[in-house]
């Protein structure tokens, strides 16, 4: 693990790995958005307006996802000191922040024509702000901070503490009475929703992960060269040199 997760490791499979995923993202996009705004049927009491959940579902699921690999990756930076941990957490939080943003502005477009207003101090949307302000704040530190290293420590100090919000996010719509909706993909059981309308959320959610995957490797290899530009392995790479 500590050989793959090396520098130049890392930015050489990483390289080998962009181009297939960025390819099964773009396919999987052009397929989810075709079969959810077109093969899918109206819902019975929506109508055609709960297609936005195809947006809106994945990128929420993504905020959270992206924070705990943030979170994550800040813990194995702050225990084993590995860089390349310190550069995908570093790397995750603006992706991240910007699957937070989408996710708070679909559901206001969706809630609107749903609840008759864009916005609620309701559980589910209150914590997901709050994540929001989290992925802002962790960028923030980093920026305030001078040294590379020292702000990404302390930044992923404030990504752990902040992980106490995803649960929160998540049982939210159990824990208290909320006009948001109950889950209905995640439930115990049989999922609450039919399977025509499924199948493309499902999609899409691969489609939102392959975009944070790729993306993730882009900022990261970025990232990466830009720490490491003093090592002899960088001008080797960018040479050509194996």
């Amino acid at each position: 693990m500590q050989q793959l997760l090396a520098p130049k490791n890392f930015y050489l499979w990483s390289g080998r790995w962009l181009r297939p995923v960025a390819w099964a993202t773009g396919l999987c996009t052009l397929t989810g958005l075709y079969w959810g705004l077109v093969v899918a049927p109206p819902d019975y009491l929506q109508g055609d307006s709960y297609r936005i959940m195809f947006v809106h579902v994945p990128s929420a699921w993504m905020s959270l996802f992206v924070y705990a690999v943030m979170a994550g990756a800040g813990a194995v930076a702050l225990v084993w000191r590995i860089k390349v941990a310190e550069v995908v957490a570093s790397a995750s939080a603006p992706i991240g922040a910007a699957f937070t943003a989408l996710a708070l502005m679909t559901g206001s477009l969706w809630g609107k024509p749903m609840w008759g207003t864009w916005w609620v101090w309701d559980a589910r949307l209150t914590s997901e702000l709050l994540l929001l302000f989290l992925y802002l704040g962790y960028m923030a530190l980093e920026q305030a901070i001078e040294d590379r290293r020292t702000a990404t420590r302390a930044a992923a100090v404030l990504a752990l503490v902040g992980a106490v919000d995803l649960p929160i996010i998540h049982y939210s719509v159990e824990w208290w009475h909320t006009l948001h909706q109950a889950p209905t993909v995640t439930r115990f059981g049989a999922p609450a929703i039919h399977g025509s309308m499924l199948a493309p959320l499902l999609v899409m959610a691969l489609a939102f992960f392959g975009y944070y995957v790729s993306l993730l490797l882009v900022r990261a290899r970025c990232e990466l060269l830009e720490r490491e530009r003093t090592n002899p392995w960088v001008g080797e790479v960018c040479r050509g040199i194996p």
